[in-house]
């Protein structure tokens, strides 16, 4: 079991940069693949990236590669998510997740989730 709790949320205005940090609970961090997903008004679920029980793995959704790098600090039991060159439509409650085995873009894949944190990007 692993709670998840996100912090670092914010506004921000176009251009500018935000670090999410998502910090777990338990002793067996490392042994989970950790992800984000984020959520706008009005619109589903939408995977943003995830990155494997070492760090040594990731994978990014398109509309944020090159701009975005999850990476983690299993001393720390923490996972980040840097955002860069950030855009309006970018904003969206941004949510970590955990699962044992999977860090791709499957939803129904993450069996813990955190409560999320807003991201609002301004013009």
């Amino acid at each position: 079991q692993v709670q998840l709790v996100e912090s670092g949320g914010g506004l921000v205005q176009a251009g500018g940069s935000l670090r999410l940090s998502c910090a777990a609970s338990g002793r067996t961090f490392s042994s989970y693949c950790m992800g984000w997903f984020r959520q706008a008004p009005g619109k589903e679920r939408e995977f943003v990236g995830g990155i494997n029980w070492t760090g040594d793995g990731t994978v990014y959704a398109d509309s944020v590669k090159g701009r975005f790098t999850i990476s983690r600090d299993n001393a720390k039991n923490t996972v980040y998510l840097q955002m860069n060159s950030l855009k309006p439509e970018d904003t969206a409650t941004y949510y970590c997740v955990a699962s044992r085995l999977y860090y791709g873009s499957d939803v129904r894949s993450y069996g813990y989730w955190g409560q999320g944190t807003q991201v609002t990007v301004s013009s």
